[in-house]
């Protein structure tokens, strides 16, 4: 989905052009600004545009769609399910290239949203006007299984892993979720049949994090190893966790670090080097990691470092600070059961 995007994101900044008033002025296109302040991952700023679009008579189909996008973003799935239904009956009977595109993301706030049926239900659409669409048959499968509906799921992922069988990608994320789901040898089917059936040109990258987790750790760092020679920069985070279930800590902090001081900054390696930090009970430097990963403002990873912040305070003993952050912390995710449960406890200290 990140793809899409970002793919879509462009196309919409490239549609939203300036329009010229009296005068030779320049008329602001709220719209525009919104757009880019999605991409900048400031949701907040981006809702404000879209509101003041609508003053401005703009374009309302586009503004649900950016209103959508930016609740997305907030984790307020209602909100963006709501503006996605608004941009869908804002456009024409006749379905075309942007509802396709809204549909994917109505499917994912339903389903982030908790609303499994209804997110198979626009799957289900989406797959009854486009029999091939490889996207819908692998996020259905994905809805089906956390329904409890395995038989409807393997499907699913059948036709999508056929539709494209060197999409390595969407093979981890099958073997994850199935792997959460209490499937886990079905999802290691999946990639042993990827390892067996491997084309001569498969990149070491992608033969590396297979049997990373198929758990043959030495041939996991065999291949990552020389991905990351040759220069592969996604290689990292494998490589650094397969040394970490190695168990050499020191070994994978020292992977994380080059690759921040050699590649620039990067939210989920800060975060990584933190937990082997952790490891080796240098909680300062964990810390000073996380801190440093919170600083890049990655919405994606915001709440994972924001956890793992306040689990460093708690091994310090530092119990008023972990209280303070979890407070805030609560306020942000308040669906977090166990971070309820561990809040608690800190109160309690």
């Amino acid at each position: 989905m990140r793809k899409r995007t970002k793919a879509v994101l462009f196309a919409v900044l490239c549609m939203a052009v300036l329009v010229t008033g009296c005068g030779g002025e320049e008329k602001i296109s709220y719209i525009d600004e919104g757009m880019t302040a999605i991409e900048e991952l400031r949701y907040e700023d981006a809702l404000a545009d879209f509101d003041q679009a609508l003053v401005s008579g703009e374009d309302k189909r586009l503004i649900y769609r950016g209103q959508g996008l930016a609740n997305l973003g907030l984790t307020k799935y209602d909100e963006a399910a709501a503006a996605l239904e608004k941009c869908l009956t804002s456009g024409s009977s006749v379905p075309d290239e942007m509802d396709y595109d809204v549909n994917y993301y109505l499917a994912t706030a339903y389903y982030k949203g908790g609303r499994l049926e209804d997110a198979k239900q626009v799957y289900d659409a989406i797959l009854a006007l486009r029999a091939n669409a490889r996207e819908a048959y692998f996020m259905r499968g994905i809805v089906q299984l956390k329904m409890g509906n395995y038989e409807l799921a393997k499907p699913d992922f059948d036709m999508a892993v056929k539709l494209a069988p060197n999409d390595y990608d969407q093979l981890v994320e099958i073997f994850k979720v199935m792997n959460e789901t209490g499937y886990q040898e079905s999802g290691r089917a999946y990639l042993e049949t990827a390892i067996k059936d491997a084309p001569k040109d498969m990149s070491n990258y992608d033969k590396g994090r297979i049997y990373f987790y198929l758990e043959d750790f030495e041939a996991a760092r065999n291949y990552l190893e020389q991905a990351r020679d040759a220069g592969n920069d996604k290689a990292t985070y494998y490589l650094g966790k397969t040394w970490e279930n190695l168990g050499e800590y020191n070994y994978a902090a020292s992977v994380y670090a080059s690759y921040l001081q050699e590649q620039g900054e990067s939210a989920l390696i800060y975060n990584q080097l933190a937990l082997c930090n952790m490891q080796l009970e240098d909680y300062d430097a964990a810390l000073s990691a996380l801190q440093s990963g919170l600083a890049l403002e990655d919405a994606a990873l915001r709440q994972t470092l924001s956890f793992n912040q306040i689990v460093v305070y708690e091994r310090q003993g530092n119990f008023k600070q972990a209280a303070q952050l979890m407070s805030r912390y609560m306020q942000d995710y308040p669906d977090d059961e166990a971070a309820a449960r561990e809040y608690e406890f800190l109160r309690s200290r």
